[in-house]
């Protein structure tokens, strides 16, 4: 066994965890850099770089059979599953290969392998190659993401299951694609590949779709997916899958009304994802989880155990590639700016890809009145934004909550075309601490999506 100190370990390798080591390196630590998979962690090689090419060709064929609709005519449109496959290959092969040729610039050491933890400042590393390598350092930071959920439902273990991983390597289109699961992921899968030509049922166990959101976005999501002529199932409960023969999969679910059964081609469980830390080991090195596993860090993202942090999906935190970096930021400035750095108060927003996106910053109506803050809510239909008219894309509103004292900005929903750049616009007001009477009165570009937020900032409720 090769035993060898470093200044720093970094076990995974996100957006946040490709970049602090190469930092530390740069700055003449001795770094390793533990990765047991492929480079690029979730977002490059199973989570936005894959899934939003693969949004991007089923958004395609949605508009190309709506030509007719624009005065353009074009024959039948087909999707070729295979080749939309191989073009998101190509998009995540290109992405490790630039992240490869990155670190090999950077001066560290890239060690592949599986690390545990075998004391507080030590780890050991099974080598992809075979062998161990002990490693020591005074610092380690934890990377190590998430995986899917697995499906733990009656018959789960003698019928195909995809995930959120293996639906993209299909090559052939499913008949009937039945997603449990109403959150961003189900969300996106769903609309995506009805797009490509499947039928597809969405179930889900809570009453609405996207929990987290307010009732009426949920209930415009729900309108805009069954539009689009997706059955959207809510308080359903799956209860059991089995074989229905020929290569389909039965489902038999639990509603208000009594037990339904769903037959399909294909089973996705999108019903949430799990932190990857039992190979870890944390417990050796004092680092406490907390109950869903997760690994428990304070503002400063320290866990338990002192010089060990954790920064990512593993930390519980919104799961988001933009909230990884912003850890990177936070632990570059704490290790290396001699500042202290902390994720409090900060602002986190979100998109969903279907389509129309879903942006969302800020407190939601319900979560503001939850605090009994005083609000007031803008709402404004996508239907009365010019752009939006003219490109025929009129699904969806922006809404915004203000404070009635202060008249800041608390948040915003904003469901239509491009509303995860229309939702940042709001964002930047909100880092600025603008009133809404700024986005009120400001000048935007006519004919821009962005003209909307005019009259949105004026289209206050009662």
């Amino acid at each position: 066994m090769e035993d060898d100190t470093y200044d720093a370990i970094l076990i995974g390798t996100s957006q946040g965890g490709r970049l602090l080591p190469a930092e530390l390196a740069r700055s003449g630590r001795r770094v390793a850099l533990v990765e047991r998979g492929p480079l690029g962690g979730v977002c490059v090689n199973t989570g936005c770089t894959p899934t939003k090419t693969m949004v991007a060709s089923a958004r395609l064929a949605h508009q190309a059979r709506r030509s007719a609709e624009y005065g353009v005519n074009t024959g039948p449109v087909s999707v070729d599953l295979a080749a939309v496959r191989d073009r998101k290959r190509a998009m995540v092969s290109g992405a490790r290969e630039n992240y490869a040729s990155r670190l090999a610039q950077d001066g560290l050491d890239l060690i592949e392998g599986e690390a545990r933890f075998t004391g507080p400042k030590s780890v050991e590393v099974a080598l992809a190659g075979g062998g161990t390598r002990a490693l020591t350092a005074p610092v380690i930071v934890l990377d190590t993401g998430t995986r899917p959920r697995p499906l733990a439902i009656s018959g789960a273990q003698t019928v195909p299951v995809l995930d959120s991983t293996s639906i993209m390597e299909l090559d052939e289109l499913p008949e009937h694609l039945i997603v449990l699961g109403g959150g961003y992921i189900g969300l996106e899968f769903g609309q995506m590949f009805r797009r490509f030509g499947s039928e597809v049922t969405i179930v889900q166990n809570g009453p609405r779709l996207l929990m987290i959101e307010d009732e009426d976005v949920s209930d415009e999501v729900a309108a805009i997916l069954r539009d689009d002529g997706i059955t959207v199932l809510t308080s359903a409960t799956a209860d059991r899958v089995e074989d229905a023969g020929g290569g389909r999969v039965r489902l038999a679910v639990r509603t208000p009304d009594g037990e339904r059964q769903i037959e399909g081609s294909h089973l996705l469980s999108a019903i949430g994802r799990v932190p990857n830390t039992e190979a870890l080991a944390p417990e050796a090195a004092g680092i406490r989880l907390r109950e869903n596993g997760f690994i428990e860090v304070d503002e400063y993202l320290e866990t338990t155990a002192p010089g060990v942090y954790a920064m990512g999906d593993v930390t519980g935190f919104p799961a988001f590639t933009h909230s990884s970096f912003d850890d990177y930021r936070i632990l570059h400035a704490n290790l290396l700016g001699g500042t202290k750095a902390s994720t409090r108060d900060r602002i986190v927003p979100y998109t969903v890809f279907i389509d129309p996106q879903l942006g969302r910053v800020g407190l939601s109506e319900r979560q503001a009145r939850e605090q009994n803050r005083a609000v007031r809510v803008a709402k404004l239909p996508m239907n009365a934004v010019i752009r939006a008219l003219e490109t025929g894309e009129t699904r969806g509103f922006m809404k915004a909550v203000i404070d009635a004292d202060t008249g800041q900005i608390l948040g915003a929903a904003v469901l239509g075309l491009e509303g995860g750049e229309v939702m940042s616009i709001i964002q930047v007001a909100m880092l600025g601490k603008l009133p809404y009477t700024a986005m009120a009165n400001a000048i935007f570009a006519h004919p821009l999506l962005a003209e909307g937020l005019n009259t949105l900032f004026m289209s206050f409720d009662a």
